[in-house]
């Protein structure tokens, strides 16, 4: 009975992080929509992030008991996820906005080989041939993604290219600053920390028209959506499935949110793939994901 209950416990969990990458995926295409009718990129991010944090303001206010607000440790380290998460959001819009939908969700799924390039400086991995081997792997996937070989096609502007690569690399750095505040206080303070500095960076950049005419604009449902989707269900379901699911099938899940982002992109905004970037985005989720996959079953075994 209790193998049982443990199977249908692991089981509710993936759902979770299925639905938590689901919801990150259509995000993109929604913000996408919001660009495409002249909305800026960072107001896109702002609400996104805003709407989020009422959310987890709540997770909180239910489940206070060790939040931990009181550490200082807690307070850091979740004020660098807040950093990394605002860049996450914001560069990831400017490079839809810039590029697509498809483009810029397939480089933020590069933010793995940013982690291990960090952990390498920071001599938190060790360097291995078959790590070096798939960060060029994903490497070449970039750039037949982007077209970057094909000097006069023009397929993607260097803005959005670098603009989604920024987004992987921020998303690396609320990786670990998320990593390193957990041992201090509970998900939901980190999370009520890190949005609340998202919002106060985000204010700056913001076109402050366009983030005041936003509460009376027609798109605003569209806004709300994407916040509840983007920032405020999408996080919860990802922390409560984490409990119980195992980093390697929480890496091959994550493949949902790209894939559904492509989709969105290629259905929903009619954004055209070349073959050549097919096969770019197929060499990026699978070298990302067997390397997730490897390092976490090399985890287990330590």
């Amino acid at each position: 009975m209790r193998l049982i209950s443990s199977d249908k416990t692991a089981s509710a969990s993936t759902a979770f992080v299925v639905l938590a990458a689901l919801c990150w995926g259509l995000s993109g295409g929604i913000g996408g929509i919001l660009m495409a009718n002249g909305w800026n990129a960072f107001v896109v991010s702002l609400y996104r992030g805003a709407i989020g944090l009422l959310f987890v303001l709540v997770w909180l206010a239910l489940r206070p008991r060790g939040s931990g607000l009181a550490n200082r440790r807690l307070w850091f380290w979740s004020a660098i996820a807040g950093l990394g998460v605002a860049g996450n959001f914001s560069f990831y819009f400017v490079s839809i906005a810039e590029g697509s939908v498809a483009v810029a969700a397939t480089l933020m799924y590069c933010a793995p080989v940013f982690v291990y390039l960090v952990s390498f400086a920071l001599k938190l991995e060790r360097p291995t041939p078959l790590k070096w081997a798939s960060i060029v792997m994903v490497m070449l996937g970039v750039v037949l993604l982007t077209g970057v070989y094909d000097i006069d096609g023009g397929r993607v502007t260097p803005i959005a290219v670098g603009a989604g690569l920024l987004s992987g690399l921020s998303y690396a750095v609320f990786i670990f600053g998320f990593k390193y505040a957990a041992p201090h206080g509970s998900p939901q303070a980190i999370l009520v920390i890190a949005f609340a500095v998202l919002v106060a960076i985000l204010i700056w950049p913001s076109d402050a028209d366009q983030a005041v005419a936003m509460l009376s604009t027609p798109s605003w449902p569209l806004f709300l959506i994407l916040g509840v989707l983007g920032a405020g269900l999408s996080f919860i379901f990802y922390i409560v499935g984490l409990k119980h699911t195992a980093p390697a099938v929480a890496s091959i899940v994550a493949m949902v949110e790209p894939v559904t982002a492509s989709l969105f992109g290629v259905v929903v905004l009619n954004e055209r793939l070349a073959g050549p970037q097919i096969f770019g985005m197929g060499l990026i989720l699978i070298t990302v994901t067997a390397l997730s996959v490897y390092s976490s079953a090399r985890r287990a075994r330590l």
